[in-house]
């Protein structure tokens, strides 16, 4: 990955997602049993062979770096996280959080790109060839590799991944076209009808300083200083050559309470290939995550090891420290840390959030015994 600068933008406050976004940063909203959003995006980019990846955060940043600090900047030192201008300060605090950090000198970001130019210094620093952007609300297991040998290969000014997904899913994201030569020929932000099932899975690679004149010539005109409603249509515009990166498999944009519930559901499918094992255990370290097929009472499920289940569980993703009473049924459920099923409880389709609120969802169609 030499001359690649990876990005991760984390500046959101997640408010669609209603009450798993109370009180909690949403890039870390539990995740996969035992780890939360963001993990995933990191543990892809060490995967990938990255030493580090650049965060660039807004909302409540000194709470999401003291825990990434904490989380990803110990021990081995194969991989860290680097927090831009405020790094120096957690590199003189190893194995802690330091006390204070160097005041805001910068104007507040407003959007995506208005984060890159902000922190230019950092993302353009030492003349990176390119400029690998990602999100840490996106989950999946990818090695971003090939797709870097790719762009390289095609002499591309940017390459964008996309993937085909449900229709009724498409007005949430970016939709794609592409030319026979597999050159994008059309990208709209969140249609209000789409015309294509394509859409933008939200990782990007730019040439670096093609990124960096598009960013310097947006900033300071009447933009939204965002990379998709901005930067992607100018160059596009422009007429660079833009290139389509398919992401098959497993991808979710963790966006809402719905597609939370789903994506977990759909995650069951998916286990084996998703790399769990791999994800650090950020909810409680002390308890391991499994997958267990059928097991007295579980089927179907991931489950921690501390799980006390006096009922039946199945289909489900159930965090550490959970109890499920006596006679007790948990289907297509999604059971948050700490959280209590009461005796005889019947829950279906549905999140039980740490304060025992119940947020009912939309059922997920079961294919071959397992949600899809």
């Amino acid at each position: 990955m030499d001359g690649v600068r990876a990005v991760l933008l984390a500046g959101g406050e997640g408010r669609r997602m209603g009450p798993l976004g109370r009180n909690r940063l949403k890039p870390l909203v539990p995740f996969g049993g035992t780890s939360r959003l963001i993990d995933f995006s990191l543990a892809n980019l060490r995967r990938s062979g990255f030493r580090e990846a650049l965060l660039l955060s807004q909302y409540e940043e000194r709470l999401l770096m003291d825990d990434l600090h904490t989380v990803w900047n110990g021990s081995p030192q194969d991989f860290r996280v680097h927090f831009g201008p405020y790094d120096e300060a957690y590199r003189k605090a190893p194995g802690t959080v330091p006390q204070s950090l160097p005041d805001r000198t910068w104007p507040r970001e407003r959007g995506t790109a208005d984060a890159l130019i902000r922190k230019a210094d950092h993302v353009f620093g030492e003349d990176p060839s390119e400029v690998l952007v990602l999100h840490a609300d996106h989950v999946y297991r990818f090695d971003y590799g090939d797709m870097i040998r790719r762009h390289r290969a095609d002499r591309a000014a940017l390459t964008v991944s996309y993937q085909r997904i449900e229709r009724r899913y498409v007005h949430l994201f970016g939709m794609v076209d592409f030319d026979p030569a597999g050159n994008l020929s059309g990208f709209v932000e969140k249609p209000a009808e789409p015309t294509s099932d394509l859409v933008f899975a939200a990782f990007c690679v730019f040439d670096a300083r093609t990124l960096r004149r598009y960013l310097e010539r947006l900033d300071g005109t009447d933009w939204q200083h965002d990379i998709s409603r901005d930067v992607i249509p100018a160059m596009l515009a422009a007429g660079e050559r833009i290139r389509g990166y398919e992401v098959t498999g497993y991808w979710e944009d963790i966006g809402t309470v719905d597609r939370y519930h789903r994506a977990h559901l759909g995650l069951l499918n998916e286990h084996p290939t998703m790399g769990l094992a791999e994800l650090p255990l950020t909810v409680r370290p002390s308890v391991a995550r499994r997958y267990v097929t059928s097991e007295g009472a579980v089927r179907s499920s991931i489950v921690p090891a501390d799980l006390v289940n006096a009922g039946r569980v199945e289909r489900s993703v159930v965090y550490p420290g959970v109890t499920v009473g006596a006679g007790a049924s948990v289907r297509d459920c999604v059971l948050l840390p700490g959280t209590v099923v009461p005796e005889g409880a019947r829950l279906e389709s549905a999140i039980l959030l740490e304060d025992g609120t119940v947020q009912q969802c939309d059922p997920v169609p079961v294919l071959g015994g397992v949600a899809s």
